[in-house]
């Protein structure tokens, strides 16, 4: 990341001067800027209900962990959809789908932002709206998991920004630095282990 400030100075939250060593010290020593980052949900006993938390993480092969660092969040669905699927005392809670789209769209603006600072263009606004339609065909095995490629349809991402010094194909390039975004937008292998008790041998 190179930027271009040829003097001290704080635009977007960050010290210019201290990005540009930072920037410097990943190129040079790309391990010690590695991330290992994680995140877990336990089932709470109904249906689509889970508590999720995400706590420590890796940085260059270092465990960070903090106890202020201890966030939970009540996974569940929408009030309307699980009356009518026959869920009792049925209340809305954040559905996982629209809070990774929510990721996605506070992703784009990271991208968006350290960029812009980076590159010391001005952004007086900024805001990102991510939706998609979703077909619960395949989670409710009314279609076949292969058909999974089409259950999300018109993914869009819409950027409302501000700002002298900026250009719409920069932004575009900068939005689609977002990890988020590529996450999501790109084939990720997703290795899948599951636990399961120790099967009983029989006592025949």
């Amino acid at each position: 990341m190179k930027t271009m400030a040829n003097e001290r100075g704080v635009t977007h939250g960050i010290d210019l001067e201290t990005l540009d060593e930072f920037a410097e010290r990943a190129a040079n020593d790309p391990e010690a800027v590695q991330l290992g980052l994680g995140a877990s949900a336990t089932y709470e006993g109904t249906a689509a209900h889970s508590l999720a938390k995400i706590d420590s993480y890796e940085l260059g092969g270092e465990m960070i962990a903090r106890e202020t660092r201890d966030y939970t969040i009540p996974y569940g669905g929408w009030r309307e959809v699980l009356d009518a699927g026959g869920w009792i005392g049925a209340t809305d809670r954040m559905e996982p789908i629209e809070v990774a789209l929510s990721a996605l769209a506070a992703c784009i603006n990271v991208g968006i932002s350290i960029n812009a600072a980076a590159n010391g263009a001005d952004v007086e606004h900024l805001q990102t709206q991510v939706r998609a339609d979703f077909d619960p065909a395949v989670l409710f095995d009314l279609a076949e998991l292969k058909e999974a490629d089409s259950v999300f349809e018109n993914v869009t991402a819409e950027i409302e920004i501000e700002g002298e010094g900026l250009d719409r194909d920069l932004i575009d390039e900068w939005a689609r630095r977002a990890p988020v975004y590529t996450l999501v937008s790109l084939g990720q292998d997703v290795e899948m282990a599951v636990d399961t008790p120790a099967q009983v041998a029989d006592d025949d």
